[in-house]
């Protein structure tokens, strides 16, 4: 089931506190970045924010889902979708902790 834009859109909003978000339609599905940084997944309707530390301590309750099969663990944030200000801190801790990405190599 591919996601619904409506559904991108609701999350987008929802977290728009949390800086600049841009949505990059990958693989049939959604990637969110921020800050240079990919921080989240949108995949069949459902969000999937990278692990870090400071995020599984926030979330406390964790529930982790791969978002596409062979994919890595990530977390799948259902019951607070709704609370907007508990979702922007969910971002912004999760942004803080992630590494800038190393620049790529230009093909000649």
């Amino acid at each position: 089931m591919a996601t619904e834009k409506d559904f991108v859109t609701f999350v987008v909003d929802q977290i728009k506190g949390a800086g600049q978000i841009k949505i990059k339609h990958m693989f049939g599905e959604y990637g969110l970045f921020a800050d240079g940084k990919m921080f989240a997944l949108i995949c069949d309707n459902k969000l999937f924010v990278k692990p870090t530390e400071g995020g599984r301590a926030f979330i406390k309750n964790i529930v982790e889902a791969p978002p596409y099969p062979g994919a890595k663990m990530s977390l799948l944030i259902e019951d607070k979708i709704e609370d907007r200000s508990w979702l922007t801190e969910l971002v912004r801790i999760t942004l803080k902790e992630l590494p800038i990405p190393k620049a790529r190599k230009k093909k000649k």
